[in-house]
């Protein structure tokens, strides 16, 4: 519902969440919760008490039948696989100690047209239900719970609605509304309209305004085709899969979407979401039996079994490959404007349900191209052809069958054949050569510490991974096995050497269900879009009746004042705000000196054998005239070698002794001042203690003897780089928009633009249309000066085991004696330096330990914000807004009552404005931990308008039209956020990098509590009014004949 299209985003989140060990071809992922695993021995009385005779009959008195109970050590869960004797519901249950718990329930949705059906009945089931009959009760919940995770999901053959919550009154009220809203819902027309598509006029207030579609789906999926990735992925599976389901887009083309009646997204609901049709998932420590009890009596008991007819019947495979060309809309941001094709090569695969060959193919597909050491990095990545791999690169399990794609995008249109041809050769020699045991090694060090890191939203990991198998009526338990098909991918190995070459031979070379698909953009293909649009309306209005446009005004009417009503919510469950614990749990952290000198924070935590480090460096003695270079620098350090390593084996190491190692530019706001902020680089790697010596001498390599002389490497990573920033805008186009419109509000937002904005994406593709890197090449050994010694080194961070903590510290106290020193004194670029103190025992925080955390801040006496208006045009259908004002710093108690208000803004005023009423896909408001107060819309079809709708909602905010209710709804919602679970690998982190004590955040805990009307009311006033603070404004989008007109706005 939130983001809930995701045919091609679904292995992003399912990596994110930590499985991409299972996964072939995530780049750009995003930051996601993380978790705590227990102790295995924490199962054996689960274990113990599933077999017991009572235990037993508890499954029959709940009328499910026990199919299996199954220990997955590797995973420390218990899988209990039941189904529901009157409708044959299938059940899975995961036992496991870790109290942030899921359910979901999904349903195998299979479309035979692209009218969006399943996607605009997603939308609309969570609009009321029966026994909540009140407008939007899925939105109105993420006020009324204190979730970790809501949300709802359209895949292509599938719809998933999962959520989370740490409580178990939570839980039941969630799970009551998600069924009746899954099983029971109201479909009315009303909200149909609203969803999914409408002929209303352009002011519905006035009938002698032109007729338009509106929509938030229709919306919607005109934003997601502006993604030229999409495209290509979307027409990928279609053309590959042409029998059944897969043809069709299940998320809707906008073009099909105005075909879709309100008689047939209700009769798609009969025939698919019924029980017989359903697959039950929970997840966690609750008690499985409360489950079952609840979910049987508010639902399947009102059922009796039917025989679906949704199953997807096998791809029948070709005779001979197939070729198809297609156009997208020409990429701005392109680096070369002649070099803006796509092509590439794909095989259909075997059905997902055998687990073990679908194991083998995914590991198969990341020796094939996962890295510079893979066969297809070299070949293609490294050819200077494109600027990197196609999209949908790799092993895609999320079909009946799967399908394995390689390509290459930013090519010349001339150079498909010979992308082609390289892919061909390719096969043939990995036949011939087969694979380097120290890489299939490396990738089974990746999987095993994939197992032992810890997720705090596993439960969400596990439902996604195993939903297309399931869905397909494969064994979910049998694909979390994952230490059976390790060890069994082992002994295959060491019976047939060639057991991978022969699989290639199998799946690609002799393989006739093979696609070639390229796409070149269409200097007029938007303008096309726009036409066949225009046509379709035409069509649709020349249709009706002159009795069809009264009705259309009419109901126009309507949906307004039904938008614009005050709802009833009080049928609705809610926890209250004393169901939230008033205090936090504090963290033991350890802070000494290493080498006399530099803090490092240990913080002992049940890791599973994994160790975290982390450090972080000053940027303060770095030129202005580099800045701009640094984030650019971080991509690269770890990528281009370093002591006697080159950058292949760097690789090579990398995956065989760590999981990873990052580097990445932080502008860290102060909590006490708004024109304070800390600017630094931080280095992030994690790895199983056995590994920990060898990993800490990767990063004194690094930083002692990093290599910047492979400049064919540092063009290739440069190109990759500027075409993952430029593909990632339809995305995150409302990101881009705050972080501009923040820029000129405090001395961090330039320094936040320059290494995360637009200025950004706009240097990389200046950079990778270079015909001499040189010049930047030699940029980087310059920062390295001011950056990678022990001078500028600020701090370091360990959590790790407490038995590992011993010998963790001589491994630390060792790299940081043998770092660099600076030859010469650097002094800081800006003058003015604040060294301030993390809290610690001596100074207000009695669970940090030993020395102090030194942090050198900067600060700027002599700034004063002042307001820029910013227009990117981009070729986009949809804009994304963005609206900042300028607050107060964290410490502040009017920063606890903004973050409250900016929630209160989002759910009572800005939810209505801007999605129901305007259109657009996502919108609201919310404070930053900088102070910066945000208003934002996302692939919304209104900019002007939206900017006024900001206006209102602060006249709102101001008049204090809002109850007691709303006020203590707004604080469940930020409380949830607040105490959303964090991993151990991430325990203390706040204090290591914002210098923030547990003492700080409770006493900030204690400022949310007594956040009250008046001061919601006085905030609105003190702040956010026109010329009270100052305000900044950014829209991306396409061109705007009143922005344009207006002189006060930059256009670029």
């Amino acid at each position: 519902m939130l983001s809930n299209y995701y045919s091609k985003k679904k292995k992003v989140i399912l990596s994110a969440l930590g499985l991409n060990f299972l996964i072939c071809n995530i780049r750009n992922l995003n930051k996601w919760f993380l978790m705590s695993l227990p102790a295995l021995k924490c199962w054996v009385p689960v274990l113990s008490n599933l077999r017991q005779t009572n235990h037993l009959s508890l499954f029959k008195i709940t009328i499910f039948f026990l199919i299996q109970v199954t220990p997955i050590p590797e995973l420390f869960l218990t899988a209990v696989k039941l189904s529901h004797d009157n409708t044959g519901a299938r059940y899975l249950h995961l036992a496991r100690e870790d109290k942030n718990n899921l359910f979901s329930v999904q349903f195998r949705t299979t479309p035979m047209d692209s009218t969006g059906v399943p996607h605009i009945l997603e939308h609309t089931v969570l609009c009321g239900s029966q026994k909540y009959p009140c407008r939007d009760p899925f939105f109105k919940m993420l006020n009324r719970s204190l979730s970790t995770f809501m949300n709802a999901f359209t895949a292509s053959d599938y719809t998933l609605y999962p959520f989370s919550t740490q409580n178990p009154k939570d839980f039941q009220n969630l799970l009551s509304v998600y069924l009746d809203a899954a099983f029971f819902p109201c479909l009315r027309e009303l909200d149909f309209w609203q969803e999914g598509w409408r002929l209303e006029h352009e002011d519905p207030a006035d009938p002698q305004t032109p007729l338009i579609f509106k929509g938030i789906v229709f919306n919607e999926m005109k934003g997601a085709f502006t993604d030229n990735e999409r495209i290509f992925s979307q027409h990928l599976q279609n053309r590959l899969l042409p029998d059944h389901t897969y043809s069709v887009i299940s998320g809707g083309d906008p073009l099909c979407i105005p075909d879709l009646t309100w008689e047939q997204l209700k009769q798609f609901h009969a025939t698919h979401y019924h029980p017989s049709n359903a697959r039950f998932f929970t997840y966690g420590n609750f008690q499985l039996e409360k489950h079952l009890k609840q979910i049987d009596e508010e639902t399947l008991s009102k059922f009796q079994k039917i025989e679906p007819s949704t199953i997807v019947p096998a791809q029948k495979p070709w005779d001979k490959p197939r070729e198809y060309q297609i156009t997208c809309g020409p990429d701005s941001l392109a680096t070369d404007s002649s070099k803006q094709t796509t092509v590439s090569v794909s095989f259909l695969l075997p059905g997902i349900t055998n687990t073990f060959e679908a194991f083998t193919l995914n590991l198969l597909s990341s020796l094939l191209i996962g890295g510079p050491n893979s066969p297809f990095y070299k070949a293609l990545i490294e050819s200077g052809l494109g600027t990197g791999f196609s999209p949908d690169v790799g092993y895609n399990g999320y079909t009946r069958e799967a399908y394995f794609s390689v390509g290459l995008q930013g090519i010349a249109e001339k150079d498909i054949q010979t992308v082609r041809n390289i892919i061909d050769r390719t096969i043939d020699e990995v036949i011939e050569k087969g694979f380097e045991d120290d890489r299939i090694e490396a990738l089974l060090h990746k999987t095993e510490i994939q197992m032992k890191h810890q997720s705090t939203s596993f439960g969400l990991t596990l439902t996604s991974y195993i939903a297309s198998c399931w869905n397909h009526d494969g064994d979910p338990v049998e694909l979390l096995k994952l230490g059976n098909q390790m060890a069994q991918f082992r002994q295959h190995l060491k019976e047939s050497p060639v057991f991978l070459q022969e699989k290639i031979k199998q799946y690609f070379k002799n393989n006739q269900h093979k696609l070639t698909l390229s796409m070149k953009p269409d200097d007029k293909y938007y303008e096309k879009q726009t036409q066949m649009e225009t046509e379709k309306l035409q069509q649709k209005v020349n249709s009706l009746s002159r009795k069809d446009k009264e009705r259309i005004y009419e109901k126009g009417l309507e949906l307004r004042t039904q938008q614009s009503k005050t709802q009833d919510a009080s049928c609705l469950p809610a926890l209250k705000v004393s169901d939230i614990e008033r205090t936090i749990p504090f963290t033991e952290l350890d802070v000494t000196l290493a080498a006399g000198e530099i803090p490092v924070q240990y913080c002992a935590q049940p890791t599973n054998g994994m160790v975290y480090f982390r450090a972080f460096s000053s940027l303060n003695t770095l030129p202005e005239e580099l800045k701009l270079y640094v984030p650019l620098f971080c991509s690269v350090l770890t990528k281009l070698g370093c002591g006697i390593l080159n950058y292949r084996e760097q690789a090579q190491q990398i995956e065989l002794k760590t999981g990873g190692m990052t580097v990445s530019p932080h502008v860290l706001p102060d909590d006490s001042h708004l024109d304070t902020y800390e600017q630094g680089v931080l280095f992030s790697s994690l790895c199983l203690d056995r590994n920990l010596p060898d990993m800490m001498h990767l990063w004194s390599e690094i930083f002692n003897n990093p290599c910047f002389e492979e400049e064919e490497h540092f063009k290739v990573l440069v190109k990759m780089s500027a075409q993952e920033l430029s593909n990632g805008i339809p995305d995150s186009g409302h990101l881009y928009a705050a972080i501009r419109a923040s820029r000129t509000l405090t001395p961090a937002g330039d320094l936040q633009e320059t290494f995360n904005g637009m200025d950004q994406v706009r240097l990389m593709k200046r950079i990778a249309e270079m015909t001499d890197i040189k010049p930047v090449l030699r940029k980087l050994p310059r920062i390295k000066k001011h950056l990678l010694n022990c001078d500028n080194m600020s701090r370091c961070s360990v959590n790790a085991t407490p038995q590992q903590m011993s010998e963790t510290e001589k491994v630390v106290e060792r790299f940081i004696k043998n770092l660099g020193r600076s030859k010469k004194e650097r002094k800081t670029v800006r003058p003015h330096v604040i060294e301030k103190p993390a809290y610690n025992g001596s100074s207000g925080s009695t669970y940090v330990n030993g020395s102090q955390i030194i942090r050198k801040l900067i600060t700027d006496p002599t700034f004063k914000p002042c307001q820029m208006k910013t227009h990117f045009l981009l070729p986009f259908p949809v804009n994304y807004v963005g609206e900042c004002v300028r607050t107060v710093a964290y410490t502040d108690p009017d920063h606890a009552s903004l973050k409250i208000l900016a929630r209160l803004m989002t759910a009572k005023f800005l939810h209505t404005e801007i999605r129901e009423k305007g259109g657009a896909y996502g919108g609201g408001a919310k404070l930053s931990r900088d102070g910066v107060f945000t208003f934002y819309s996302y692939r919304d079809p209104n900019s002007i308008e939206t900017l006024h709708s900001f206006g209102k909602a602060v006249d709102w905010a101001k008049s204090g039209k809002f109850t007691q209710q709303d006020i203590d709804e707004a604080k469940l919602s930020v409380f949830s956020a607040v105490d959303a679970p964090v991993a151990p690998s991430d325990k203390g982190m706040d204090h290591f990098l914002y210098g923030l004590s547990d003492e700080m955040k409770q006493a900030h805990r204690e400022q949310l509590f007594a956040v009250s009307h008046d001061k919601l009311t006085d905030v609105s006033n003190k702040y956010l009014g026109i010329g009270k603070c100052t305000h900044g404004l950014a829209v991306l989008g396409p061109e705007n004949a009143k922005i344009a007109k207006d002189p006060s706005w930059i256009i670029r």
